[in-house]
């Protein structure tokens, strides 16, 4: 038996990226595997008073069991109530990089309210055959989709691309009228992963840090110009903290040329009409930095509660951070 989202005190994505594009800022788009996670994701957005889009990849919801996804995700609704007061935030449950049209209706049967089909590696015909049979199915349910168009290089969970693609501006108004979809993840530059450029690609300040190449901005603007007010999203928008990598190295780990997105070009790119920005990387970084410490300091630590609790804290200020600092979605409520 089919569950609405609705039941469990979810909201789709519609009435969010409107606000956000007419505010010019853009809504955090958290990966979750687990209570922790969870936990610090809520807190942080309750606390700053932002929207929030919890999101669940194909591998996350095979990790987490796509029963207990959906109670967490209800109890991420009433444990936001507990923190106001009773008043709650908006929060959205929307799969990340669903790969067919049975994962995305499995996913929307469950419970989710937004859903994204990734058909990008797939001829143009065939992502716009794929994406609009979603939608259809979707929209009856009144669950919002994301399309794709572009490649993103890198990898997460089940998703491998060696190069990107950049999105073909040319492409965007035939795809979303074709298709209806909800919002668009295009490529602009952005990658999956804490390591998003070679070397090759990049260029070292004075202190030997790399520093990547700039966002292609001109796309952007070119999207921008064609779907005037239409939600874009970026994915692989992690900045990789260079103080957590040195964290991590230096108790035992070895994240070698770790890069990701300037923080500089993600605030400018959620003044835009960006108005969904997806972080994990990082979130996986500040957990496994607090993690490493704990372990290399107290090596007798043996209860999770004392090494989980530090990374459920380092994962909430790095969220706080990227709200009130980067993506602008504080005081929003």
């Amino acid at each position: 038996m089919a569950i609405s989202y609705k039941e469990l005190g979810l909201v789709n994505t519609r009435k969010m990226f409107a606000d956000a594009v007419k505010g010019g800022y853009a809504i955090p788009a958290y990966n979750f595997n687990n209570m922790e996670q969870l936990q610090a994701i809520i807190s942080a957005c309750v606390e700053t008073q932002s929207p929030v889009i919890l999101q669940v990849s194909k591998g996350a919801r095979q990790y987490a069991n796509e029963t207990l996804l959906r109670y967490m995700a209800q109890g991420a609704v009433e444990f936001a109530k507990e923190l106001s007061n009773g008043a709650g935030i908006p929060i959205a449950l929307h799969l990340d990089h669903g790969d067919t049209f049975e994962t995305a209706k499995s996913c929307i049967d469950m419970g989710f309210s937004s859903v994204m089909i990734d058909g990008s590696h797939h001829p143009y015909e065939k992502n716009i055959e794929i994406t609009r049979e979603v939608v259809e199915y979707a929209h009856k349910y009144d669950v919002t989709v994301e399309g794709e168009l572009g490649v993103l290089s890198g990898i997460e969970d089940d998703v491998v691309a060696a190069r990107s693609v950049y999105t073909n501006p040319d492409d965007v108004i035939d795809f979303t009228q074709k298709t209806g979809v909800d919002s668009l993840a295009i490529s602009i530059g952005t990658s999956h992963g804490a390591n998003k450029f070679t070397p090759a690609q990049c260029t070292r300040n004075e202190e030997g840090v790399l520093v990547p190449p700039p966002l292609r901005f001109d796309i952007l603007e070119e999207i921008e110009r064609r779907l005037p007010g239409f939600p874009i999203v970026l994915h692989g928008a992690s900045s990789v903290p260079a103080d957590l990598v040195k964290v991590i190295n230096a108790h035992g780990g070895a994240l070698k040329d770790a890069v990701g997105i300037p923080e500089s070009q993600l605030r400018r790119a959620a003044a835009s009409s960006v108005c969904k920005i997806n972080i994990d990387s990082d979130g996986r970084i500040a957990m496994t930095a607090a993690i490493r410490k704990v372990f290399v300091e107290k090596p007798g630590e043996f209860d999770p509660r004392k090494y989980l609790g530090p990374a459920r804290d380092a994962l909430k200020a790095l969220y706080m951070h990227k709200i009130v600092n980067v993506l602008g979605s504080n005081n929003r409520i």
